[in-house]
């Protein structure tokens, strides 16, 4: 029987429980087993005169992670609201002898070094099931909302942001691929024949970040939608949002809790809608606040914990310059030298979790721009063909999943948000 299927209807029935210890306390006739399965926790009482001494003695030299069957008859806490089972039975199935993750504390490293061990822990198994939500909130809105999802390719001839953030391989006839940095450039050529299109899987960005917000190896959604401009790509991504986060918080109520997570705060992300402010004025607000950003310049992680610490619910910062943006992002005539792009802010310190823009439509306009930033031309003719031969007013969005489960979950850092973190000075376990 799983955990999570006890109630008050089997008080004083049989059950039979197996997984691992997650904690245990052992006195000289009596002990105390905090079992756990893949759906929660459960009190055990072993008692020696109740159970064979034989198998007293070797629960005795079980350590925690050790794996088992416990059986008998199920009763309600003495003191808590909770249940717990007065053992009868003990089938040990394995002993974890000298597990390096005790209840002492570890340092940061030591615990990414023991990855593969530290992922079966109460907060790590939380963060995870909070990412599951989130990918599974994120296909059903997407389905639900008539969108098809495009399988891009993982190694691209090129780059579709910065060169220098990719990650170069040699094909097998010799030739120069690259990891792909972003989805988006592949999933452009598909909306012709589906209009609403996304992706969903993981990228590769080859910068040496040590920041709380940078990974190497991410999970990136993008989404390309046909006849949709910039308030409509604000809208369809507030209600994909808002529907995300309402889900996790459906579903993951327990595991807020054990993160510490304040689910009220959350909840104004679902009930309040989000502010969309231009970028100049955003600039001007943090000047006000005594950030050091100048104008036309970048926001950069530090003005957006600046400004973000000041709101409850995420923010769509529009319209940034146009000097500081991708080439395939287009001018707005409402307000010159910007372009038509927006990032989504999360509250606290999580800044960025969203970024966005229309496409650059023109044919000619968008050649030139590749010649501009001296890529070549060559490489990118495919690209330049989608708009050749139909193209209507579209608009991109992507996140990175990771910024996401860190924002939803409020973590310090991003490595605590993916099973296996890839950064500048690791690639282990």
């Amino acid at each position: 029987m799983l955990i999570k299927h006890i109630g008050a209807d089997h008080i004083d029935q049989e059950v039979t429980l197996q997984w691992r210890i997650a904690h245990t306390r052992v006195s000289w006739k009596i002990a105390f087993a905090n079992l756990r399965d893949w759906t929660g926790y459960m009190q055990c009482v072993i008692v020696k005169e109740v159970v064979w001494d034989e198998q007293f003695e070797a629960y005795k030299e079980c350590w925690i992670e050790s794996a088992m069957t416990l059986s008998w008859i199920l009763s309600k806490h003495p003191k808590k609201e909770e249940y717990e089972l007065q053992v009868s039975k003990i089938e040990i199935l394995s002993v974890a002898k000298d597990y390096p993750l005790g209840t002492k504390e570890h340092g940061v490293e030591f615990l990414f070094d023991q990855r593969h061990l530290y992922l079966r822990s109460q907060t790590q198994r939380s963060i995870q099931r909070i990412r599951d939500t989130i990918i599974h909130a994120t296909y059903d809105w997407m389905r639900n909302n008539d969108y098809i999802k495009i399988d891009s390719p993982v190694f691209t001839p090129t780059c579709a942001e910065d060169s220098t953030e990719l990650y170069e391989v040699t094909h097998t006839n010799g030739e120069t691929m690259y990891l792909s940095q972003t989805w988006q450039m592949y999933i452009e050529a598909a909306i012709a024949g589906h209009r609403n299109v996304y992706d969903f899987g993981p990228v590769f960005r080859a910068e040496k970040s040590k920041t709380r917000r940078h990974l190497n190896e991410l999970w990136m959604m993008d989404a390309e939608t046909a006849f949709c401009d910039n308030d409509q790509n604000m809208d369809i991504q507030e209600s994909l949002v808002k529907f995300i986060v309402s889900e996790v918080i459906r579903l993951n109520t327990s595991d807020l809790k054990i993160l510490d997570r304040d689910v009220e705060v959350l909840q104004k992300t679902v009930d309040e809608p989000f502010t969309r402010k231009l970028h100049a004025d955003v600039v001007k607000e943090l000047q006000s606040m005594w950030s050091d950003i100048k104008d036309g310049e970048d926001l950069w992680a530090d003005d957006e914990e600046i400004l973000m610490n000041k709101y409850d619910v995420p923010i769509f910062v529009t319209n940034y310059p146009q000097d500081i943006k991708a080439f395939y992002m287009p001018e707005d005539p409402n307000h010159p030298w910007t372009v038509k792009c927006a990032d989504l802010l999360a509250p606290g310190w999580h800044g960025e979790v969203i970024w966005w823009s229309e496409r650059l439509a023109d044919y000619e306009t968008l050649k030139q721009k590749v010649i501009d930033q001296w890529y070549d031309l060559a490489d990118y003719q495919w690209y330049l063909d989608i708009r050749k031969y139909w193209w209507v007013t579209t608009s991109w969005f992507g996140f990175w999943l990771e910024r996401l489960v860190r924002w939803i979950c409020d973590l310090h850092h991003i490595r605590e948000a993916i099973p296996f973190p890839r950064y500048h000075n690791r690639i282990t376990p």
